[in-house]
Parts: structure tokens; C-alpha cells; sequence
């Protein structure tokens, strides 16, 4: 093993480090270029806010223990992350005039250790950061906006390049000559040196304690900043002493409708070019197995398989692909009659005048349903099911239990498929109206199957839809359902915020089928002679909240002796659900011999998907409605 290279207990170490950034203004080394030696300062006093305080990293000799710094084996890393070392620090000491760390860092010759250190000469990275384990702090008798200071005493152990500073003193390369903020506060203390007096044991200890935990908590949402290519919105919440449940929250709202990962955007290519892509002959040529008169398509398939890391069974769509405003097509004809030329006529098929299947229409994405796409792996979100207590106690007694009980959903990969059959004639047809029937009969059966089982999945290798959740709310109407009244309607929002499951005012809402929807615009509000009925015109809103008709919402259920003719009416923050997608784009699968006997290629296309309820209170049902 090299003498720069980290063994494997060393690289443990770095687990569970402290960090600090620093702003820079790198300058090239002085010397010779191909030397890869960069001088650099990477720590000042700059009190840094943490959760118990303001913490300084104290630059008296006695405070810093270098050892490993200069013992010519501590790394330079990338994002602070011990499996990408750039290079090596070759020596590390103090500053005591300007209070300030100052190493000598030596980049290393791999290719992205060349890409690092050319950007650091030319001034494009100019961010460190450093790694440290905190040995002991001592509580000063000075204040910092009205805050408690403390005195580190702190062991280095890397350097990293890094993206956003918190630090944004003179700290880098060739900084000396550049003109020093002054921090008054911490010029107060070094004039006074009075040292607070020392805490009990117990008091150490809890202090400690609650140190270490923070610690934890930051490296964690350091961590899933950089998983989700958002540090710098890790580092901001981190100054402001957010705790990790409410990071992971915030997190979660900031990226709801984004991929979670840059290989799955959308693929980038000028609208001229996407209009060039054939579903039609992407079909044909996997018909075939031959895809020399469809390289375009191929070429699309194979970046799409790059950027998700999957082979594809058969091969993937890009996103634009699946649109139809690219393909529009219209066309008019007028003929007269057969003695007015009508015979001259052609008889053409109009494709672009198509009548689809009838299916369900989509309407949880207006009630606000959560997407999350472009996932990779099982995905796991924690979160709190019961709060601390909270009670007044009498002098000297025992306060509330502060304890909160903690859960976890979890989103795996299911996988959803969807089949049609169109003739070998229909593939070699290059109608863009064609392209449109195929393409959105496939993607219409995808939806209408995904919303479905968002409502009331819960079936074999199904996910688990609002209806079949455990816990959600549920007013029922008698042994033998019944019909609808006020009083049902009002009840199921106060089931919902009776448990203050309101998370987003702008999400809440009702959904239901036509079925119920005929029999509420029937159905007196007060007494039979009222002329205001439970829905009115424009029939979009009821009890004051969106309300949304769709054939998924059943209404072929049963209760007592009501046979598989009740209906279900849900209202719910529907921000709660989610409705997850994995892979970079629905797989294609072209099967020419199953139905080889009768001219037809099977067309199935596979999507991962799967739902979970964040809040099961967030949700209310009543699912036993008569409507005859």
C-alpha cells in the first residue's frame, strides 16, 4: 500500500466528522506547475453557530492536536467523501499571529484528480471545507447576539473541496496580503481569557451527550444532501439549527415533483429533433430485430438505458416521445357528390379523427397528489407518529415524558404493465396520427391502472391505495349503507381535521364517482321541499373544498345487503399521498410471435411504481353509499 493511502480503520474515522467550509480565492501555486503543491490555509477562528451555541476553533498550540494533519497521510477528499481522495496534505502548522491553520496540500495524477486541480488553478472551485472531531469545549464568559460562545478544542483530520462556504473569512491560498474582517466578539474574549466556571459532571455529560447527537444529526443531513445533489440547501438549513426530521420534511417538499437524481431528466434535444423520433418505427424495428432504419430511436433507447444504469428489456421511450402535441395532425376533407366528382375522390382513412376506449378520467393530480420520479433503489421516509407530551406539574415534580414514537414508510418498486396488439400493417404506417392512437391507448391504460390503484389498491403484488389504508377515517351510513345526507359530508372533513391532519390547505378535497355525483345534485341539503341540494351547479366544489369525478372511485362495493352497488366519497389532503415512479422511462417490449398466427405484434409496456399515505389521518371514507 502507497504510504498516502488510507487504511481501512483510518477511513472509519472520517464516519462521523464535523465539518466547516471556507470561502476561497485559490491562486495558482507558486513554482513549478507539475509540482501539484498547493499552499492553503483551511481553518480560522470564525465562530460558527451550532446547536448549543457558537463555537470557535481555537488556534492556541495546546488546542489543536496536528498529529495526524502532518503526519503525511491525512487525505484531501472530494465533498468530504473518504472513497474520492484527490490528493494528500504533506504538512500541516499553525499561524499563531493571524489565528489560522495553513497546510501544504499535494494534488494527486488520476483523472479526476487532474480535473480538480485544473479547476482550482483556474479559480472555478474555490470552496474547502474541513473535517474534525471536537476533543473538548469550554464556555466563554462572552456572548454572541445575545448566544453562549465556546472555545473547541478539535483534531483535523481532512480537507475537502467543496461547493458553498459558512466561513467566509481570508481562509485559502495566497490570502495574507488580503484585507481581515474584524469579529469583535471574539477579539473581547481573547483580550479577557476568563474562563467560565466548570459545569458539574452531570451537566458535562448531557452537554456531551447533546453535542454528539447534533453531530450525528448533521452529518446525516449532510448526507442526504449530497445523495440528492442538494448540499447547499443542507449546509443553509444546518446554519439555522434545523433538526434532521424537519430537514428530511423539508427536503421532501422542496424535491416532490423533481427526479431524485440527474440521470433522469428529461433528455435535452431542440424540438426539430424530437419531432424525428417514430414510435411507430422504434416498434417496427424490434418487430424485426433489426434497427438499421430506426438509429435515431436506438440512439434515444440506449441514453435513456445510461442515464437509469438498467437494460431495458426491450427498449426506452424518452419523455418527449410520449407527448402528442408534437404530433398533431389534421385533415379535411370535402367531396361532393359521386356525379359531382365524388368518384375522382380517394376514400381515405381518417386516423387523426380516432375513437379511443373509454376510460377513467384522471383526476388526482388536480386534487394535488404527490409525485415522486426518477427513483433508484427501495426508498424509506421516516417520520413521527405520536409527539412529546406536554403537562403543567407541581414544584418538584417529574416533568412530561419528552419521548415521541417514530415510524417509517417505505416505497419499493412495483411493476405495472399494460398490453395492446396492433397489425404488422399499422407499424410499416408512418401517420403521425398513428404514432398519437398507439402511443396515448398505452399511456392512457398506464395512468388509468396507476390511479386506480391509488384509490383503493391493495390487491395481489398491488400497492396499497388511500381506501385500503389502515388508520385512514371512516364515517359509515348503517348496517346496509344508505344514501347520502348533509351530515356524512361534514362529518368526514371533521374526521380529518379533528386529528389536525391538515398539512396543506390548498390540497384538500373531495373524490367520488358519476354515480354519486348524480344522486348528490338529487338529494335535498335540509328537507325534501329544499330547492338546495347536497351538490349544486357547478357541481366542482362541495362543503366549500375542490371536489373531482372519476369511474377509479368505486362504486361496486358492498355492505349488508347491499350487493356491489355502494359508492365511495373520500376527502383528504391529498399532498399525503404519493404516488412513486421508478427508472428513467416506461420499458417497451415488443413480442412478434405470440399472435404471429393472425398478423398482430403485442406491444407491453412496464412501468415501477408504488403509493404510500403519509399520514393515514390525512384521509376520511365513507364507502358505503346506495345511489338507486
Amino acid at each position: 500500500m502507497e504510504q498516502n493511502q488510507l487504511t481501512n480503520k483510518e477511513r472509519k474515522k472520517f464516519e462521523d466528522l464535523e465539518t466547516r467550509t471556507f470561502a476561497l480565492e485559490f491562486e495558482r501555486a507558486k513554482g513549478d506547475e507539475d509540482d501539484r503543491r498547493v499552499s492553503l490555509s483551511f481553518a480560522s477562528e470564525e465562530p460558527v453557530l451550532r446547536s448549543f451555541g457558537w463555537e470557535i476553533l481555537s488556534h492556541k498550540e495546546e488546542d489543536i492536536d496536528l498529529e495526524f494533519m502532518a503526519s503525511g497521510r491525512a487525505p484531501l477528499l472530494l465533498n468530504h467523501d473518504p472513497e474520492v481522495q484527490i490528493g494528500v496534505i504533506e504538512s500541516a502548522g499553525i499561524d499563531g499571529t493571524e489565528r489560522k491553520s495553513r497546510s501544504t496540500v499535494r494534488f494527486g495524477k488520476s483523472d479526476l484528480a487532474s480535473e480538480i486541480y485544473a479547476d482550482v488553478n483556474d479559480k472555478i472551485r474555490t470552496n474547502i471545507s474541513v473535517g474534525y472531531t471536537v476533543n473538548n469545549l469550554e464556555k466563554q464568559d462572552t456572548q454572541r447576539d445575545g448566544t453562549d460562545v465556546f472555545r473547541a478544542q478539535w483534531s483535523p483530520l481532512e480537507i475537502s473541496l467543496v461547493s458553498i462556504p459558512a466561513d467566509r473569512t481570508d481562509i485559502g491560498v495566497g490570502r495574507a496580503e488580503i484585507e481581515k474582517p474584524i469579529i469583535k466578539e471574539i477579539k473581547m474574549e481573547e483580550k479577557t481569557e476568563i474562563v467560565a466556571e466548570v459545569p458539574t459532571v452531570d451537566a458535562e455529560k448531557i452537554k456531551a451527550e447533546a453535542i454528539s447527537e447534533r453531530l450525528k444529526e448533521i452529518k446525516e443531513m449532510q448526507s442526504l444532501g449530497v445523495r440528492h445533489t442538494m448540499r447547499d440547501f443542507a449546509d443553509e438549513c444546518i446554519r439555522g439549527g434545523m433538526d434532521l426530521f424537519s430537514f428530511r420534511e423539508k427536503m421532501l417538499d422542496k424535491i416532490e415533483t423533481k427526479p431524485l437524481s440527474p440521470l433522469d431528466d428529461p433528455v435535452d434535444i431542440k424540438p426539430q429533433e424530437q419531432r424525428q423520433y417514430s414510435f411507430l418505427r422504434a416498434l417496427n424495428a424490434a418487430s424485426r430485430g433489426n434497427w438499421d432504419q430506426a438509429g435515431f430511436e436506438a440512439e434515444m433507447s440506449q441514453e435513456m438505458a445510461h442515464r437509469s444504469g438498467k437494460a431495458p428489456q426491450g427498449f426506452y421511450v424518452p419523455d418527449y416521445a410520449w407527448r402528442s402535441d408534437l404530433y398533431t395532425a389534421k385533415r379535411e376533407l370535402t367531396v361532393g357528390s359521386n356525379s359531382a366528382g365524388g368518384f375522382f375522390a380517394p376514400s381515405v382513412q381518417l386516423g387523426s379523427e380516432w375513437i379511443n376506449a373509454l376510460r377513467a378520467k384522471m383526476v388526482l393530480a388536480e386534487l394535488g397528489m404527490r409525485t415522486m420520479s426518477g427513483l433508484t433503489t427501495k426508498v424509506q421516509i421516516p417520520k413521527v407518529s405520536a409527539g412529546a407530551a406536554a403537562a403543567f406539574v407541581a414544584e418538584s415534580g417529574a416533568g412530561a415524558d419528552p419521548t415521541v414514537t417514530t415510524a417509517q414508510i417505505t416505497l419499493q418498486a412495483r411493476t405495472l404493465g399494460a398490453r395492446s396488439s396492433v397489425s404488422r400493417l399499422l407499424l410499416l404506417e408512418s401517420d403521425p396520427s398513428i404514432e398519437q392512437i398507439v402511443r396515448d391507448d398505452l399511456v392512457a391504460a398506464i395512468a388509468s391502472k396507476i390511479q386506480d390503484v391509488m384509490i383503493e389498491g391493495g390487491g395481489s403484488n398491488e400497492p396499497t391505495g388511500v381506501t385500503q389504508t389502515s388508520g385512514i377515517g371512516a364515517i359509515n351510513v348503517g348496517d346496509n349503507g344508505g344514501p347520502p345526507t348533509w351530515a356524512l359530508i361534514t362529518n368526514l372533513v371533521r374526521e380529518v381535521e379533528v386529528d389536525n391532519a391538515v398539512i396543506n390547505d390548498s390540497t384538500l378535497g373531495f373524490a367520488t364517482n358519476p354515480k354519486l355525483k348524480s344522486k348528490m345534485a338529487q338529494v335535498a341539503k335540509v328537507g325534501s321541499s329544499d330547492s338546495v341540494m347536497l351538490l349544486n351547479d357547478p357541481w366542482t366544489s362541495l362543503y366549500g373544498y375542490p371536489i373531482r369525478f372519476s369511474t377509479d372511485v368505486p362504486s361496486n362495493l358492498t355492505k349488508g345487503t347491499t350487493s356491489g352497488t355502494c359508492s365511495a366519497l373520500i376527502f383528504g389532503d391529498w399532498s399525503q399521498l404519493i404516488m412513486a415512479s421508478w427508472g428513467a422511462s416506461p420499458d417497451v417490449l415488443v413480442d412478434p410471435y405470440s399472435s404471429s398466427s393472425d398478423g398482430t405484434v403485442q406491444i407491453i409496456v412496464f412501468s415501477e411504481i408504488d403509493a404510500a399515505v403519509r399520514h393515514a389521518q390525512s384521509f376520511a371514507a365513507t364507502v358505503d353509499y346506495t345511489t338507486t
